[in-house]
């Protein structure tokens, strides 16, 4: 968006033919009736200029759209060579906040709406995963159906629903889609048709393509996210079948007072180690973290507790909490 807008000079109110007669009090328009039509004028200028000075100042905004299921199938077969989301972890927060970041990159000087995360559910009832999405900021979760067979249905006409009423309304400027399904083509077409920009994310595919041809087609951007950045938020379940060099104990979480302790120890070792000019890149992030950074505290909080934060977003929170409550003050 322009931030300049050059300056519109009024139209000027046409001039009476010549020889038509002053009305009363000398103006020329009463008599032949271009009274009404130059006031008229006069407004629309008017309006004209006050639209053009608010587009001037109006930040531009965007909206991330995920279809959760291409994300699951798509990136667990990257990373663990299998779809089924019962046989991997995904670290949707961590997940969510990486793809933000990225937009911010992108879109620089656009404000984030939030991101849409469309998932399927029995009878739409949010299983307990995707409560915890739901409660996370900037985040709203909308579920389509899943069939007998685990398929998601009415998850094509959300999105569409939701890109077009935002496109049409002057909500967002750009759309970041994730997807991969040609049913998608008719939701990018109708955003399009309101003057949105649609952006379509993808993830890389293992063999061939994971997106349809005629939605790369129509998209305005194609951007294709690689195995080494979804390995961080994309772990395989071990169990005492599979083997593995350790299980992290997945009873009763941690209490909240022993995570913000494990994050200040952990702020408090990584300044011993990487030094203070290192840490602090980070300050101006506050209260978030670099994902790669935000990955490393995880990691390294959930040896400390041997316990899996994953899917707990609140102690994730708080785990921050504690390892900005040790930093910040050291600067």
């Amino acid at each position: 968006m322009n931030d300049h807008v050059a300056e519109t000079s009024p139209i000027p109110p046409p001039r009476p033919s010549a020889g038509a007669g002053a009305g009363p009090g000398g103006d020329p328009y009463a008599s032949s009736g271009l009274g009404e039509v130059a006031a008229g004028i006069r407004r629309t200028n008017e309006l004209l200029q006050r639209v053009l000075a608010e587009v001037a100042t109006t930040p531009s905004t965007h909206a991330v759209f995920a279809d959760a299921g291409y994300v699951y199938a798509a990136a667990g077969r990257l990373v663990t060579g299998v779809e089924d989301r019962r046989a991997f972890d995904l670290d949707a927060e961590g997940l969510i906040e990486a793809f933000i970041d990225k937009a911010r990159t992108i879109f620089p000087e656009s404000r984030l709406l939030r991101v849409y995360w469309y998932d399927g559910a029995r009878r739409r009832i949010h299983t307990p995963e995707q409560q915890r999405i739901a409660e996370l900021p900037d985040v709203k979760v909308r579920l389509g159906n899943l069939n007998a067979n685990n398929q998601q249905k009415g998850v094509d006409s959300l999105i569409r629903g939701d890109l077009e009423s935002l496109a049409r309304h002057r909500a967002i400027s750009d759309a970041v889609l994730i997807g991969g399904d040609e049913d998608l083509v008719s939701a990018v077409e109708a955003a399009q048709g309101y003057g949105a920009r649609v952006h379509l994310w993808g993830i890389e595919a293992t063999a061939g393509r994971n997106q349809a041809d005629p939605l790369l087609w129509e998209a305005d951007s194609q951007r294709v996210f690689d195995l080494e950045f979804f390995k961080p938020y994309i772990t395989g379940r071990v169990t005492a079948e599979t083997g593995g060099d350790h299980v992290l104990c997945e009873g009763l979480p941690p209490g909240r007072e022993d995570v913000r302790f494990v994050g200040a120890r952990i702020a408090a070792r990584w300044l011993a180690e990487r030094g203070r000019e290192a840490l602090a890149e980070m300050l101006p992030g506050y209260p978030y973290l670099p994902p790669q950074a935000d990955q490393e505290l995880l990691n390294e909080a959930e040896e400390l507790l041997q316990h899996s934060l994953r899917g707990h977003a609140g102690l994730r929170r708080i785990l921050r909490d504690g390892f900005w409550d040790h930093l910040r003050p050291q600067y």
